[in-house]
Order: structure tokens, then sequence, then C-alpha cells
């Protein structure tokens, strides 16, 4: 007997048609003398909709309070499955995520799993249920419910899977598996056997939407072998694990991200600690950099170009104006105009090459690159974002030719 943990997100829940179809997923699964947990997210776009209504009501609302709105979603979800499991004739319990034992911090809408509490869910299992379980959602010291942010639930399945030392972990999607680009983008997208956690990490960083990035660390930390498979096609998935022991430098997958702003800060003292300053700064208010370029001093000036999160942009203006005081607002430009386009794949580093083949592909379609930045494993470009789509098919065309 194995334990199985299987998460399927909104949009495999979406309607009556779907919840009924994830239930006979889990059930044949069940029925094959299987342990089965099953973490459910939000259906289909609830989770937007409170969003709004939330903002409708109260554009400046707390974050607790919207923590206790959206835990609302999953609680509809695992409950209309555990009936749809009950209908066929399956022992079933639903579990809210504080009820499943997890334990986080107290950083509302964005909160860490600390830990969980196995001995409810252990309970459960020993009477031979099936237990479907809230994604996305714990509890923190103050016994507030608390989300753990976008793609939560994914974490959600992966902690299960590490503290209850299961088996195999399953990511059910819309999607046969994870594909070398996104498929509903580019139709010569190919399907991976499987990826390593590092790349997978670096892609999902990147923008690739099949799996959220802290769930795939949590994976790799715990060596939590992972499945991306289809809940609408019975096929077999991607397997995410350790690297395996290769000299052969793969790429994996070219992703498209437009969830972007780059900043430059012109003319800044040229002197030790004005970068510090800067995103010492911008690490408090926690806000993440991507790139950074940094320009050679001239008479006694230098320029700081970086990359953040769209919707950190304005913040991190406002970060820039209290750090510098002093500045031109002139010379603080914010461009939310442009996207990232990168390649990943194992032993880039050591494999020469790849930069130029990549170059020459965005060249070859008369599209300028703003700024660069590579490591072991990806390169990454910044494009205008209106021909992220045309840059993305091309560097993809040129990596994986057509058959």
């Amino acid at each position: 007997m194995s334990l199985i943990i299987q998460k399927f997100g909104g949009s495999s829940v979406a309607d009556a048609e779907r919840v009924m179809n994830v239930a006979n997923i889990v059930a044949n699964t069940y029925r094959e003398g299987n342990d089965v947990i099953v973490v459910v997210s939000a259906q289909g776009d609830t989770t937007d909709d409170l969003i709004a209504k939330a903002e409708e009501i109260n554009p400046r609302h707390s974050k607790r309070e919207m923590d206790q709105l959206l835990a609302a979603g999953e609680q509809i979800s695992i409950s209309l499955l555990a009936m749809a499991l009950e209908k066929l004739r399956i022992p079933v319990i639903s579990l809210l995520g504080w009820q499943a034992g997890f334990n986080t911090s107290s950083a509302y809408t964005m909160a860490r799993i600390k830990k969980i509490d196995t001995e409810r869910v252990r309970s459960e299992l020993d009477k031979n249920k099936v237990i479907v379980v809230a994604g996305f959602q714990g509890i923190n010291k103050y016994d507030d419910i608390t989300t753990l942010g976008r793609g939560g639930s994914d974490t959600s399945a992966v902690a299960l899977a590490a503290a209850l030392h299961a088996d195999k972990c399953q990511i059910f999607t819309d999607v046969e598996g994870i594909y070398t680009t996104d498929p509903r983008k580019v139709p010569g997208a190919k399907k991976l056997a499987e990826i390593t956690y590092d790349e997978m990490l670096e892609l999902a960083t990147l923008g690739a939407q099949v799996l959220n990035n802290r769930s795939v660390e949590m994976a790799k930390k715990y060596n939590v072998e992972l499945e991306v498979l289809s809940s609408l096609n019975p096929v077999p998935g991607t397997i995410v694990k350790e690297a395996a022991k290769m000299e052969k430098m793969l790429i994996r997958g070219v992703t498209k991200d437009t969830d972007v702003a780059r900043i430059s800060v012109l003319r800044l003292e040229d002197k030790p600690g004005v970068a510090f300053k800067l995103f010492d700064r911008l690490a408090a208010k926690k806000i993440n950099v991507d790139i950074i370029l940094q320009s050679a001093g001239r008479r006694g000036t230098k320029d700081i170009t970086f990359t953040v999160n769209e919707a950190n942009a304005e913040l991190a203006r406002e970060c820039i104006m209290d750090c510098f005081p002093d500045i031109d607002p002139e010379n603080v430009i914010v461009d939310k105009n442009i996207a990232k386009v990168s390649v990943v794949g194992a032993g880039m580093e050591t494999h020469p090459g790849t930069a130029s083949r990549m170059f020459d592909a965005l060249y070859s379609n008369a599209i300028n690159i703003d700024m660069i930045s590579t490591s072991e494993i990806k390169i990454s470009v910044l494009v205008e974002e209106e021909v992220a789509d045309k840059a993305l098919s091309a560097v993809h065309a040129e990596f994986f030719p057509e058959d």
C-alpha cells in the first residue's frame, strides 16, 4: 500500500462536471489499494472574484481580513469534492488547513509553513478514509487563518508529502505535464518526460506557471519526487526529481514573464555604500530584485538599473525617493512595458554557444535586447513587451526546431 498525495488546481475543479472527474481519479487511486490525501485549490476564478469583491468594498482592507475571505474558496472546493466522493461510496472527510495541522507564520497573505501537526491526518488515514485538504491555508499562533500566497496549494501538497513521507506527490493541472514552453502560446512546444528540481525552479521563477516555485524549493529540500500530469487526459506526465549524473547539456525550456518592471536610478554618487543603501531599503520592504546592472562610474556618478515584479514598481520608486531625498525625480525611471524571456538548462555554464544562439534568434527577428542576466542554468533577456510573444517563439524555435 502506498501513500499518494494528489493536488488539483482551480481549473480541474472549476464546475460540477470537473469535480466529478476529479472524484473519479481519486476513487480509482483509492480502489487500487492506496492511502490518498487530496489537496484542492479554489474553483476556477473564485480567488480573483473574492479579491475583486474586497476591492469593491474597501481597497484599503487589512491583510488579516483578506485571508479570512480568501480561505473561503478552498472550503467550498473541499466540501464539493468530498460530496462527490460520497456519491461514489468512497469513505472521505474534508479538512481545512488548520484541521489538517498546518501551522504558519503570521505574515498574512504570504505566510510560510512552520510545521505540520499530522496527528489528525494520520488518525483519519487509519480509518481508511480519503482526506480532502484545503490547500493554500493554515493557522498562525494567534489562531488566525492565514494564506500562503498565489500557488500556495502546490506548497501545501508538497509539505504534506514531506511531513508524511508519501510515496508519490502528483500535481494535476489542465495541461499534460511540463513543456519546453507554454503550449497554449507556441504550438511547437514539447512535453518533457523529466526535469530536475533546479531546472524546474528556474522555470517557475522565470514565469512558467505550472508549479509554484516555493513548492519546488520544498520538494528539493525534502527530496519529494513530483509528477505533473493532466486531470483531463489520462497520460503519463512529467517527473520532477533530483539531477542525474551527466555531462550533456540540455535546454529544458523557454519562458516569458511579463510581470516585470525595469527601474533605472541615474546619476547616483559614485562612492561606497550607495548600492547597499538602496537594496537594503528595498529588502526591508520585502521587494525582490532580479536583474541588476550598475554602470562604471563617470564624473563622480553612476547609474543602477534593476528589475522587480510589476506590482512592486511604485513601492520601489517610493523607496528610492525616501532613500535619496535629494535625487531629481526625472532620474528615477520606471518602465513597465517590458518582458523577460529566458532559456533554462543544466550544464549551460560549461557548454559555450547557448547565449550566441539565443541572441542570434532574437537578432534574426529584429528584436532588440535591453538587459541580459545569466547563471549556471539560465540566460534571461529583457525585451519590449509588445514583442515578447515573438521573442518567445523565435528562441523556442532555435532550441526546439519542428520535427
